[in-house]
């Protein structure tokens, strides 16, 4: 095993007078973390975008790193040169809690998208991506990437739909940003300390992307569960700002790709884990986004002893076999 968090090479890129969705203006700063090198055509870049409340880094994780970037592997880093920046508000990029706490503009996907495109684009001189890919909130991104930028060479979401948030996925966030926004010692986001609604609205993450069976696996009694809630409450007063994850979550407010996906060109496949409760599958949206594309195609992956739900997109074991069976099927040769 590698040590990828080691071999990656993080980077940082400043934005003067970024137009926000919200009609704000700011300097920002969009941190990345790359593997690998370009080429000398610039056709072997592969960006990779994280989910909600993460960061770029979540692709250095052994349960992924060590899965994808290896020689011979799918995104083997000899061939393949891997951006994973840090989405606005999100890891080192520019964030609430930088300093202008409940003042910072109320960023949206359009933003985090506009973001990396200028990142890919501007600063690095990347016209075409070999790849997107995306998980979770990031897969999302995906779809919007095909849909702003459809000259893409191909596209790969996991862990998401092309559709607005509604139902059971919108009132779990709404109820997480609440649970902050209620908490009196949030004040109104100006708060000394971490408020105990922080620790509260991760618990209620945790039990939305956690797999049913594996939960019925590993908590097992009270004991069990109470010393997991506190678990999470530490760390989410060690390790997240409640403003951040406010505006992580509020940024889903206006996404909706569907009335769009035709205006994707590039192929696309989309993955989910039929385990997922917060991509049901019973409702079919997957398949029904595919059937919109010229050259989609949907891929379930059955629950196992491996899935984990909706966190089953950091078990690259599940899913990496499903990305190379793609990059071979969309490499172009002259």
């Amino acid at each position: 095993m590698k040590d990828w968090e080691s071999r990656s090479e993080t980077k940082f890129k400043s934005l003067s007078n970024f137009h926000f969705d919200d009609g704000r203006k700011l300097d920002i700063t969009l941190a990345y973390h790359t593997l690998g090198a370009l080429n000398s055509r610039a056709d072997n870049a592969v960006l990779a975008l994280h989910g909600t409340t993460g960061s770029g880094s979540q692709f250095l994780q052994p349960s992924i790193a060590d899965y994808l970037y290896g020689r011979g592997q799918p995104l083997d880093v000899t061939k393949y040169f891997v951006i994973m920046p840090d989405a606005i508000g999100h890891g080192r990029s520019s964030r609430p809690s930088d300093g202008l706490g409940p003042d910072f503009p109320r960023y949206d996907y359009t933003d985090m998208v506009e973001g990396q495109h200028r990142l890919v684009a501007e600063h690095l001189g990347i016209n075409r991506l070999r790849l997107v890919l995306g998980t979770s909130m990031g897969g999302m991104q995906t779809w919007m990437w095909g849909q702003k930028y459809p000259d893409q060479q191909a596209l790969m979401a996991i862990a998401s739909l092309p559709e607005q948030i509604t139902g059971r996925n919108l009132l779990w966030r709404r109820m997480l940003i609440e649970l902050i926004r209620s908490d009196p010692e949030y004040a109104d986001g100006h708060y000394g300390k971490q408020p105990a609604g922080l620790g509260k609205a991760m618990a209620l993450f945790q039990l939305m992307t956690g797999g049913a069976e594996h939960m019925h696996s590993t908590l097992r009694s009270i004991n069990a569960v109470d010393t997991q809630i506190k678990q999470i409450d530490l760390h989410a007063r060690e390790n997240e700002d409640a403003n951040d994850v406010i505006w992580e979550f509020d940024a889903s407010r206006d996404y909706n790709p569907a009335p769009g996906l035709r205006e994707i060109r590039a192929p696309l496949l989309g993955v989910n884990f039929a385990d997922d409760e917060l991509n049901p599958v019973a409702l079919g949206g997957l398949e029904r986004a595919v059937a919109e594309l010229p050259h989609g195609r949907a891929h379930t992956i059955p629950a196992g002893p491996e899935t984990r739900g909706h966190q089953t997109l950091h078990a690259a074991e599940v899913w990496h076999m499903h990305l190379a069976e793609f990059l071979t099927q969309t490499e172009e040769r002259s």
